[in-house]
């Protein structure tokens, strides 16, 4: 980028979409690790929080996409999205004075509601923005949030450790009233008109549109597979006998690879082999991540392993965040993105994980090879992923 176009991604709004995605997420990384033990130590059990958290999973599912429908029917992205994440700070703090299931139910479901939408409805004004990277790069602002997410779960040990559970609860509310506040003040830019069509009318149109079904089916797939690592790696390498210490340091490699292709790596790498080639990338990544995971615990092939997650998450999203913006009109975005999001990566990711649960319990390491083979199966997907 030349350097007069350093000013104009300022001017274009970039530092308040940086504020945003790092308060966002930053909310996300408090609140996130620590939700279930929290739920704990109020008295709920296993089986109550596996209720609760199914629950809130599957009203995000069906709020996700009406809020997208409704942003883009409305044109109202920003306080549709400022809405969302005021209401889920909200909710994070009606948890504190909560003890009990029944108690705590209100608040976990307002928390759903408020966080079905808003990663989505950031993407589709940051790509808006963006504008096909000619202001900024999208994969800057994304940066910001993945590194502020890093941020937030280191910092939430502390402050737990200071003050206790609750203190992680009050940063994480604060920081989604503040990205409240950061999404009101994003830059208002002409865009499409106001679609009035009702939202299943917008949800038919989607589903009509082949190039769109493909990124979506691929994306699941490829997200999918991360179900067993997520779920699984740490557990594995316990038993394996490395430390923990040493695991989460594998863990932190895989989101450090994951920041330095959102803000670098990935833009670089997609101008030069296209978007389409960039899903084949991240789904051949995958298959290789996971198909090492599945055949060995030596701590330097985990280490190169767990960087790939940078090409197996990171750059995956920003093709099919490229291919979504190319392939559906811009009166639908935040549908399609909220559809994307919630149906195809929420719902995949579920299923992949109830899988995962079953196959590591009846194979172990082995279980991963499936989860290769998932990888793998998006691959067909990738020549109707390009323009006709």
């Amino acid at each position: 980028m030349d350097p007069g176009a350093h000013g104009t991604a300022w001017r274009g709004g970039l530092s308040r979409f940086l504020l945003l995605y790092a308060a966002l997420y930053g909310a996300y990384g408090f609140l996130s690790p620590i939700l279930p033990g929290f739920l704990a130590a109020r008295g709920l059990s296993p089986g109550e929080i596996g209720i609760l958290l199914a629950a809130a999973g599957a009203l995000r599912l069906v709020v996700g996409p009406l809020a997208g429908a409704v942003a883009d029917r409305r044109r109202a992205g920003r306080p549709v999205l400022a809405a969302s994440v005021a209401l889920a700070g909200l909710a994070v703090l009606a948890h504190l004075p909560g003890a009990g299931f029944w108690a705590l139910l209100a608040p976990a479901l307002l928390y759903a509601v408020g966080t079905a939408a808003p990663a989505p409805l950031a993407d589709a004004l940051a790509l808006a923005a963006a504008r096909g990277g000619t202001v900024f790069q999208y994969g800057w602002v994304r940066a910001a949030g993945s590194a502020a997410f890093i941020a937030g779960t280191g910092a939430a040990g502390g402050l737990i450790a200071a003050f206790g559970l609750a203190a992680a609860l009050v940063a994480s509310g604060g920081l989604f009233i503040a990205a409240a506040g950061a999404a009101l003040a994003l830059p208002v830019r002409d865009g499409a008109a106001k679609n009035r069509e009702m939202p299943w009318h917008n949800f038919a149109g989607l589903l009509r549109l082949p190039r769109f079904l493909r990124v979506v089916f691929a994306a699941s797939l490829v997200v999918g597979a991360h179900a067993m690592h997520d779920g699984f790696a740490m557990i594995l390498w316990r038993g394996a006998g490395i430390g923990a210490g040493t695991a989460g340091l594998l863990w932190s490699g895989s989101v450090a690879a994951e920041v330095l292709v959102f803000l670098l790596a990935g833009p670089w790498l997609l101008a030069r082999i296209g978007l389409p080639a960039g899903v084949a990338v991240a789904a051949l990544a995958g298959a290789l991540r996971w198909a090492t995971l599945a055949s060995t615990t030596a701590i330097p092939i985990l280490a190169a392993a767990e960087l790939l997650h940078g090409l197996s998450f990171a750059l995956l999203h920003l093709a099919c965040l490229g291919l979504i913006e190319a392939a559906t009109p811009p009166e639908r975005r935040a549908t399609a993105l909220a559809l994307y999001g919630t149906l195809g990566l929420g719902l995949s990711s579920v299923l992949a994980t109830l899988a995962s649960g079953a196959l590591y319990g009846a194979f172990g390491a082995p279980a991963f090879w499936a989860m290769a083979a998932l990888s793998v199966a998006a691959l067909p997907l990738v020549p109707g992923l390009r323009d006709r």
